[in-house]
């Protein structure tokens, strides 16, 4: 049966782009799973029909999705900020995501000694021209840029190439090859969800980023309860100030009073040491399945 929702927005799908394999593909997926949205079962299916929240999903290419959105092809899409802004086109990152962390950066050989200013002339190597080109015009440095789709860091040991830039996550694989990393970062990296620029996004749309903030916070957030004394609830809100404002209840004994706020997952340990330096007790920590904020 097509939802309340679907039949309000006239039966019109918003058509939604997710990366087909890849590192961002299953975390993608996962996310979307998270926010409610049904997701494909077999990794060959192209093309997921969810009726119930009015949304199709197309399963492409991660580099392919800014070129389909930014024609207005597809509504929406999942993809990589270095993908987006290397592909050049029409389309403008709405959300971030939280996945698929990375840096793109220089690398050279090991004592080369080469700053970004020496780069002018020379030959790089790497599997995101547009990105590169642009940074590097940007700063007024011209290279001979050097497309590959793969095995970058080969590149200088083959001869094809005098410096690279690539995608970097420990920069093991960079030590491995005799390589060295040069330079400020070009980009950091996340999956991102984008739209077309200047269009107005979907009806529908709203909601479909209300969803997945909802999971981003969820993942993000935990619930904080505990108790404490009427002489130090004040010193245990400031540690606990919440999203908004925490929640104060008293407690049947008397004196004490029961306090609920969100914190951030990654202090929650820090948090609950303060909050006994303070007084509080019965401290617990829940996971938070889902949200709207």
């Amino acid at each position: 049966m097509t939802s309340t929702w679907a039949a309000e927005a006239g039966k019109r799908l918003i058509k939604i782009a997710v990366p087909n394999k890849g590192a961002l593909s299953e975390a993608a997926a996962q996310m979307l799973h998270e926010a409610g949205y049904a997701q494909r079962t077999d990794s060959k299916e192209l093309v997921l029909l969810d009726e119930a929240n009015g949304v199709e999903f197309f399963y492409l290419r991660p580099r392919d999705i800014a070129l389909y959105v930014g024609e207005g092809t597809l509504d929406v899409g999942i993809t990589g900020r270095d993908m987006l802004l290397d592909s050049g086109a029409s389309a403008v990152e709405q959300l971030s995501l939280g996945f698929g962390g990375s840096r793109f950066r220089f690398a050279a050989p090991a004592g080369s000694d080469l700053e970004l200013e020496k780069l002018d002339g020379l030959r790089l190597a790497t599997s995101y021209p547009g990105l590169v080109g642009a940074y590097l015009a940007q700063r007024g440095i011209s290279v001979r840029l050097i497309r590959l789709d793969g095995a970058v860091e080969t590149a200088i040991r083959l001869g094809v190439a005098d410096v690279i830039a690539d995608v970097v996550e420990t920069g093991t694989t960079l030590r491995q090859a005799g390589l060295e990393l040069f330079g400020d970062p070009i980009l950091q990296s996340e999956a991102i969800m984008i739209t077309r620029t200047g269009v107005e996004p979907p009806r529908g749309f709203d909601q479909f980023v209300r969803r997945l903030n909802g999971v981003l916070v969820a993942r993000n957030y935990v619930m904080m309860d505990y108790d404490v004394s009427d002489d130090h609830v004040a010193d245990a809100c400031a540690i606990t100030p919440g999203l908004e404002s925490p929640t104060v209840s008293p407690l049947a004994r008397q004196g004490w009073h029961a306090v609920r706020a969100m914190v951030p997952r990654k202090q929650a340990q820090q948090i609950m040491d303060d909050l006994w330096a303070v007084g509080a007790r019965a401290i617990l920590v829940t996971d938070i399945a889902a949200c709207r904020i």
